[in-house]
């Protein structure tokens, strides 16, 4: 199949009469609903919500405000323009074969998901039959679809696929305030690892930091707060100097000692995160410019 990545706004009236038609919203989880109820604040239709139960599609609509709960394999779910597929990734590829055959030809349709990972090759079946397909991916963290609505607003958006799909996918995020950027389908698994490390990663060495602060007698009450505001400001150190500036600690003094100290005591009191430690200290020794001293890791 082939697929051009979004470089310019091209075909912009075409993505219009698409969108026009109205959206159908199939999977309606956290970030389904969240992006639903969005584009319809924003003035978009949202025509179908379909899930695999019917409960879950009509609690979707409630939450949105617009549209009519349909089951996942209903045909009337296809008279949108543009089908978004905000499933799992484990359901995605299978789902796009079924849907795929409900009707014989999608074209003038258009096909995006939402996976981070997967690029749009997993809709091959809806460009057989003439859907333009692609994907646009909320570079955020969407834990809840109520946090959706505050952080998907203003985001920045992955986008890949053909042309048309593109378009679309661009005009969808703009209409969110957000910034929309092109992804090499090829390297996307690349990109999402890099959203997991920033994201899911952080958030749980958080949790063994707050781990350590209360074995180390810090108020309960405190930890999350004080993380929070100390996370806080070293991500805006990142983002304003870079990694090699932000960078602060024992790795940048060369205090080998005192990371020989925490070595001895993550040994003892929690083994599990030794190991994690290390590792972030031969990454964080390499980005201040130093050599490890012999013996200093145990492997």
């Amino acid at each position: 199949m082939k697929r051009q990545v979004h470089r310019s706004g091209r075909s912009s009236g075409e993505s219009s009469k698409r969108i026009a038609a109205g959206l159908t919203i199939v999977g309606p989880g956290r970030v389904g609903q969240a992006m639903a109820k969005l584009l319809a604040e924003s003035g978009f239709s949202i025509r179908f919500v379909a899930a695999r139960r019917p409960v879950a599609a009509r609690r979707a609509v409630r939450f949105i405000g617009s549209g009519t709960a349909v089951g996942v394999h209903a045909t009337e779910l296809t008279d949108a323009g543009v089908i978004l597929l905000t499933v799992s990734d484990a359901a995605l590829g299978l789902l796009a074969s079924d849907l795929a055959q409900l009707r014989d030809r999608w074209s003038e349709k258009v096909v995006l998901h939402t996976s981070g990972a997967l690029p749009s090759d997993v809709l091959r079946p809806f460009h057989r039959r003439g859907a333009s397909v692609g994907s646009l991916h909320p570079f955020q963290t969407v834990p809840t679809a109520t946090i959706g609505l505050r952080n998907l607003r203003g985001c920045f958006w992955g986008i890949e696929g053909d042309r048309q799909a593109c378009a679309v996918a661009t005009q969808l995020a703009r209409a969110l305030d957000g910034t929309p950027f092109p992804v090499r389908p090829s390297w996307k698994v690349l990109y999402h690892a890099a959203a997991v490390l920033s994201c899911g990663a952080v958030v749980a060495l958080l949790d063994q930091s707050a781990r350590l602060l209360r074995a180390a007698g810090v108020p309960a009450g405190i930890v999350r707060p004080m993380l929070g505001r100390f996370v806080g400001e070293t991500v805006g150190n990142f983002v304003r100097l870079g990694g090699h500036q932000a960078l602060t600690g024992p790795a940048v003094r060369r205090d080998w000692r005192t990371i020989a100290h925490h070595l001895a005591a993550l040994r003892r009191y929690m083994p599990a995160v030794q190991p994690v430690y290390e590792e972030l200290t031969r990454i964080m020794a390499r980005l201040a410019g130093h050599r490890l001293p012999p013996r200093l890791l145990t492997n």
